[in-house]
């Protein structure tokens, strides 16, 4: 049993965190747990008013952690100094604006234990994070067989709206236009919900040189993708956009 220890939650204003900082302040009452976040000016406005109910609905400050090289953190801007945006290793916008800002941080604060929104389905992600980036991780929702579904449920079940994002068809509550994904049904998505998103990450990723999507095996920029093309069943491999990076395909675009 964990006793007087210091607990970093990393709360990335998704479902699945929140449940997560809620059952660490639960499990863990006397230890010192500070609920952190690294927000992006590209995800959805509703999620400031998400992070601010569930800060209400666990009772604690969720502090704000910003990386020094970045402080707008706008992954728009990662991509145009990187002149990169994604590839099969994940992207630059999570590694500065997510990983190095947690990294900075940890220099300045240490923990002895971190908890992320991995959920029960996720526990091979859950164990793939301890080998590759810290053997202190508190796997909350793995060990209480917590869905990503029942964590929405509790969410509801508190009297707490969901960020708008779900409503909209997406599975996570990550950035509008995430560069991870190759998913035409998820552009496509995009397309029609945020149309402005869209034509943004289109003229962008001319711009950089970025083919952003993937039809039939084959990569084009997302202003080529037919409006009326369907890839697979949007799905959510990432889970939410955290502290290491992935490819989210969101449906295989082989379809």
């Amino acid at each position: 049993m964990i006793h007087n220890q210091k607990i970093a939650v990393w709360f990335s204003c998704g479902a699945a965190s929140a449940v997560a900082a809620k059952k660490t302040l639960e499990l863990y009452p006397s230890c010192q747990i500070r609920i952190l976040n690294s927000p992006i000016i590209e995800e959805d406005e509703d999620n400031r008013r998400f992070l601010s109910d569930v800060q209400d609905w666990i009772g604690k400050e969720i502090e704000i952690v910003k990386s020094s090289k970045f402080p707008s953190q706008s992954a728009r801007e990662v991509w145009e100094k990187r002149r990169f945006m994604s590839s099969v290793a994940g992207a630059p916008c999570t590694t500065e604006l997510k990983k190095k800002a947690r990294q900075e941080w940890e220099r300045v604060n240490k923990v002895d234990w971190h908890v992320l929104g991995f959920t029960y389905e996720e526990q091979d992600r859950a164990n793939r994070f301890i080998l590759t980036e810290r053997d202190n991780l508190l796997p909350i929702l793995v060990d209480q067989k917590i869905t990503k579904i029942r964590c929405m449920e509790i969410i509801s079940e508190a009297g707490i709206e969901l960020p708008r994002v779900y409503k909209l068809g997406y599975p996570n509550a990550n950035c509008i236009g995430c560069v991870k994904s190759s998913s035409p049904t998820y552009w496509n998505l995009v397309r029609r919900t945020h149309p402005d998103v869209f034509n943004d990450r289109a003229k962008q990723s001319r711009d950089i040189g970025a083919k952003l999507v993937k039809v039939k095996g084959e990569r084009i920029f997302i202003d080529e993708l037919d409006p009326n093309q369907i890839g697979g069943k949007l799905k959510d491999s990432l889970g939410e956009c955290g502290l290491f990076c992935e490819e989210i395909n969101h449906g295989d675009g082989n379809e």
